[in-house]
């Protein structure tokens, strides 16, 4: 690191408030990481959450690509956008709200890591892949988890052995 004297050209208070501005404006742009592009696919994912909390079917499905997988909580849960649509429209939804997000872009790809409140079932964890296509952003993958802490893990997965057989 080097220095650069700056008090031939500004006054220590010119310099001091400077230094707070660029210490300000870093802190401002950590805030807000997302991109444009990343803000329009978390919109993609907030739509979601809000169709399926008041089974709008219709708009929900339409956020996925047509070859979109939904992979959900149980094993046997690794859907085609269609069968996860036969398996969904009977119900009158589900609710989760949004605590944590996280995402991550390359190009026209965006792969996020969401965690979520449930009224019925607690925590659990949105992983997936959002692709840009023509029409925007849509899902490719949401595969939806209960994230198991560490120190029962153990007990449950003990649990899940023991209904698989």
């Amino acid at each position: 690191m080097f220095k650069i004297n700056l008090t031939p050209l500004f006054s220590k208070a010119t310099t001091l408030t400077l230094l707070l501005f660029c210490t300000l404006s870093s802190h401002t742009l950590r805030a807000n990481e997302l991109t444009q592009e990343q803000q329009q696919a978390a919109k993609v994912l907030d739509a979601l959450n809000q169709y399926s909390s008041i089974a709008d079917w219709d708009n929900y499905f339409s956020l996925y690509t047509d070859d979109g997988i939904f992979i959900g909580t149980d094993v046997n849960e690794h859907w085609t956008k269609k069968q996860f649509e036969r398996y969904a429209r009977p119900t009158k939804g589900w609710r989760y709200d949004l605590t944590t997000r996280k995402m991550t872009q390359r190009g026209d790809v965006i792969w996020f890591d969401e965690v979520l409140s449930s009224p019925s079932y607690g925590v659990s964890r949105g992983t997936g892949t959002l692709i840009k296509t023509s029409e925007g952003w849509k899902i490719a993958q949401y595969h939806l988890s209960f994230p198991i802490p560490n120190k029962i893990a153990k007990s449950i997965t003990q649990q899940i052995i023991q209904a698989s057989k």
